[in-house]
């Protein structure tokens, strides 16, 4: 697929890699040549330097032979204009990033529908639905759905002293009882594993989990987790994406408190929320967010538009008591680096917002694509059909890639989490796991 790419930002540069790990012929265009010859130093793409609104320069770089375009600027006004500019040469699917919500709303001219683009992203929205998917679960760091939400991917710390530390997967196997689920990826030393029976959890492990929704409780207590909707949260940043989430915390009739230090920015939220305590003081301040009662706190979101801030606030935060914290940062290449600290959670606004482009870039014969942020793992949901050359055949005799795992299997309904004897049927949903270098090989079998 030739797929173009207007802007070489980190949302941009990180669509480059991944697609371009997939064998895509990727042309990126930006108006700064550092950033260009940066990314054209690291990848095999075409780069082309220009403004990505010029219908003259997407003539040059060959838009009309393009099969997707995605426009990813930090300008709402130069991503539309480019999508509009795509559309009149003949591109069938374009894809925008948007932060003005009001070019989001059904009844502007200039909203996704009128506009004919396929898919807008807010990266604010983007981040707030991420981070209210995670707080829903106190233990989990990440969760992601498949097959209509009856599949469930959850990723959680080893700690010391955890149960399954020195177990092996073929032991852990063995004491499943009534619930089924699977270990599907191990994150460990800031290498993804994709794991066989032999190999044992470690303390400091992160794992993927596999597991039907309905037995989500039941299987955190196997592992020795227990998690728990938050009763009182802490916001520290007002700004749209902490808004957001307040509201929607509030509303379901969770004890909130959001601090920000701008006197106008907590007059507009006190108008907008109406349960939600808005504190005016420094996110930094020890002494107030003491007698505020942040010991308290069953989770802290840190979500100013400052890195510094928000990792200094998480980890005061967490000194003084609180439970969890969930920390935007906008550098993806620092995530890693804050589980060491104590950080429970780090998010990307940058790598959220290119996962839910993926999500839309990879459709077809595959129903979806989940990257799992922070590692190199994948996730795919796959149909099976009666052509394929594996239908009615075991997972066993498949003989399916080296590193990839089937986590699940929907069949009617029903999630069944599967062994080297399940069969797999036509119209079955295989939820499979695989390292992202060896997509490619991967999404060849499945198409076979």
């Amino acid at each position: 697929m030739r797929i173009f790419i207007v802007g070489a930002g980190e949302v941009g540069k990180h669509l480059c890699e991944q697609l371009s790990i997939e064998k895509h012929e990727v042309v990126l265009v930006d108006r700064d040549a550092e950033r260009l010859r940066k990314v054209e130093r690291e990848l095999n793409i075409m780069t082309v330097q220009g403004n990505g609104a010029s219908a003259r320069v997407l003539e040059q770089a060959g838009v009309d032979k393009a099969d997707l375009f995605i426009a990813v600027t930090d300008f709402d006004e130069v991503n539309l204009i480019s999508c509009i500019l795509a559309q009149q040469y003949g591109v069938r699917r374009r894809v925008a990033r948007v932060k003005n919500e009001d070019y989001r709303a059904i009844v502007s001219p200039l909203s996704e529908h009128q506009l004919g683009i396929d898919l807008i992203i807010n990266p604010d929205q983007a981040m707030a639905e991420e981070i209210l998917k995670i707080s829903a679960l106190s233990e989990a760091f990440e969760m992601v759905d498949f097959a209509h939400g009856e599949v469930v991917v959850l990723g959680y710390h080893i700690r010391e002293g955890n149960p399954l530390c020195g177990v092996s997967l073929a032991q852990l196997r063995d004491l499943r009882g009534l619930y089924d689920f699977l270990v599907v990826a191990i994150v460990r030393d800031g290498n993804t594993l994709i794991p066989r029976g032999n190999d044992e959890i470690r303390s400091g492990d992160r794992i993927y989990v596999a597991l039907n929704r309905q037995d989500m409780a039941a299987v955190e207590d196997l592992l020795g987790f227990k998690s728990a909707a938050p009763k009182k949260v802490f916001i520290i940043g007002g700004g749209e994406v902490g808004f957001r989430v307040a509201k929607a915390l509030e509303d379901q009739d969770i004890d909130v408190s959001i601090v920000e230090s701008d006197h106008l920015k907590c007059e507009r939220l006190a108008e907008g929320l109406a349960n939600t305590v808005v504190l005016n003081f420094d996110g930094l301040d020890a002494h107030e967010l003491v007698s505020e009662g942040i010991e308290d706190a069953d989770l802290v979101i840190a979500v100013t538009n400052g890195d510094t801030t928000n990792i200094l606030a998480s980890l005061l935060a967490k000194h003084h008591g609180a439970k969890k914290c969930i920390t935007r940062i906008s550098r993806p290449d620092f995530i890693p680096l804050l589980g060491k600290l104590g950080i429970d959670v780090a998010l990307s606004p940058r790598l959220v917002a290119a996962k839910m482009i993926l999500q839309f870039v990879r459709r077809g014969a595959i129903l979806s694509v989940a990257t799992l942020l922070g590692t190199d793992a994948e996730v795919m949901e796959f149909v099976i059909s009666e052509r394929w050359a594996f239908t009615n055949r075991t997972l066993k005799d498949a003989r399916f890639p080296v590193g990839v795992n089937v986590g699940a299997i929907v069949r009617h309904g029903k999630v069944l989490i599967p062994s080297g004897e399940t069969v797999m049927k036509a119209g079955d949903r295989l939820v499979i796991f695989s390292m992202r270098k060896d997509l490619p090989a991967v999404e060849k079998f499945l198409t076979a």
